[in-house]
This record gives C-alpha cells, structure tokens and sequence, in this order.
C-alpha cells in the first residue's frame, strides 16, 4: 500500500508517494504558495489528484506550533496564513482521505528514533539546522511534545537578551540558523549577501580559508553552548546534528571540537555527544509517514 507524503517548508513543498516500507516511489516538489490558505490547500489538492488512486491517506510535515492528534495549527512558521487553521479538516475537504499532520522538527526525531542513528538510544535530542533551529525530543523512545506542543521548538530560546533592544536577535534561530552562518562569511569576505549560500560557505572552508574557519568555529562554539545547556536541563544519551548543512564533515568536526573545549574550562559538566543524522532531506517525510503509520495501526517493525 502507498501514501503521499507532504514536507511543507517556506519555499518549497518536497512530496513523496512511499509505501510502508519507507520506499521512494515517486519524488517530486513545487513552489508553496506565499500568499493564501486557499492557494496553499489547491497547491496539496494539485498534488492529491496526481495520486489520488495510489494511495491510501496523506501524511504530512509542517512548520509550526501543531496539535497533531487534531490536525490544529496554532501558528504554521513563515506560513502566517496557516496561523489558527484546521489544517487536517481543511486538507480533507480538498483530498477526501485519512490524514495526519506532525511539526517538521518533530518529524525529523521520529525518523531518526524509528529507523535512524537514534535507533538504539532511549533518550536523545535532535537539532535540525536550517533557516532557525528545529528539532524535537526524545524520552524512552516516545516523542515528546509538551503541554503547548512546543518541545523541541529550539529556535525561540534566548541567548543573549541584554545585547539586543530587538529581542529577536537574541533568539537561538537568529545566532544559529544558517542564514546567520552566511551572513557572517559574507561579511568577512565583503561579499554580496545573496552570492553566499552554504554551499558558498563550506567551499570557502575546504579551501582552507582561515577568516572562513574562524567564523565557523566560532559559530559551532554557539552550537556548542546551547547543546551543553540541553544536556544539563534533559541529559540524552545523544544529539543527532541534522539539517542541510549537517552533511558537511567540518561542522560535525568543529562543533566537537568546541564540545571539547567547554569541557576543558568547565572539566566537571557532563559532555553532550553529538551524532550526525542518518535521512538528512528525507527525515521529515520519513517521520510523517511513521506519524500516518502509528495513527491508523500498521506495522513499524521491519
């Protein structure tokens, strides 16, 4: 049996008809709408009727504060015009099938926990770097998500309050999403802000780029900080690092590195250990097909 699975982000929706085995059968994406619920729902209803009787039911990922037993979105992320939706009912009117809606974050640790570099461990954190910090938690190999759904919602942590009239800036997304990683390479190198992706970014870097390495560093010392202040409120067993940019060997090396040296200062904190992500772009659509699965009662155990 197949299922379409939806990864909805700011710019692009990422869709996948699987079975549940977590086999790719079909890939594809398409721009997400900016403007309006209405063409955003008509965008997911286009997709539905490319596969409408293929499938079994919709699993989808999504950005946002989310009741996913109920299919609610207090606020959708980037998407404001999913703020206070239905969005499960309202999806279903448009593509009359069985549907269940996860946070992105989330989505990327139950990927991880069910088939993943998390597989073995019972309680585990994963950080997902992107355009903020997403992520979710792990506790005896259950989700969890917390009373207002927010656990896991990384981005919104404060870091440095005093420095900032615009508390914005303090906020862990804002110091260590990717977009403040180019920036500061982009600056460095009196470069134009729109010439310096991650790609950019990490070319620079195996290049053997000193004034690049140093903004790295001291980016995952940022990272580093914040994973020690996790470890000491939950204490996992492991941090799984995902995100794009995860798949490059020198943030792995330089957050460890910087893991290091904190326990240098302090020699008496408990070290975080960190893993890299086993599904990189795939880990949401793998995490929302386990959310469908889990649902409505079909076997996880392959």
């Amino acid at each position: 049996m197949n299922f379409l699975v939806l990864d909805i982000g700011g710019q692009a929706i990422k869709y996948a008809l699987m079975n549940e085995k977590t086999q790719f059968i079909e890939k594809g994406n398409v721009p997400t709408p900016a403007d309006t619920i209405e063409n955003f729902i008509e965008t997911i209803g286009t997709i539905f009727d490319k596969y409408r009787d293929k499938i079994e039911g919709i699993a989808m990922s999504m950005p946002g504060r989310i009741d996913s037993d109920r299919g609610y979105l207090y606020t959708g992320g980037a998407l404001v015009y999913n703020d206070n939706k239905e969005m499960a009912t309202l999806v279903q009117q448009r593509c009359p099938v069985p549907i269940t809606i996860e946070n992105d974050g989330k989505c990327a640790a139950l990927a991880e926990t069910w088939l993943g570099n998390l597989k073995n461990f019972d309680d585990a954190i994963v950080i997902v770097i992107g355009t903020g910090i997403g992520g979710g938690i792990i506790k005896d190999k259950k989700l969890l998500k917390g009373k207002h759904f927010i656990a896991g919602e990384f981005s919104l942590i404060q870091t440095n309050l005093n420095d900032y009239t615009d508390k914005h800036l303090g906020m862990w997304a804002t110091q260590s999403g990717t977009p403040a990683l180019c920036t500061s390479v982009a600056k460095i190198k009196h470069l134009p802000q729109e010439n310096v992706n991650g790609y950019k970014v990490f070319e620079l870097a195996k290049s053997g780029d000193k004034e690049v390495l140093d903004v790295i560093n001291d980016y995952c010392y940022k990272i580093a900080l914040q994973l020690y202040n996790l470890q000491h409120i939950y204490d996992p067993e492991k941090f799984a690092i995902g995100g794009g940019i995860s798949k490059q060997d020198i943030l792995i090396e330089y957050i460890q590195k910087n893991i290091d040296k904190c326990a240098d200062e302090i020699p008496y904190i408990i070290k975080p250990e960190i893993i890299r992500c086993k599904f990189y772009n795939d880990s949401n659509l793998i995490g929302a097909l386990y959310t469908y699965l889990t649902r409505y009662n079909y076997s996880t155990d392959f």
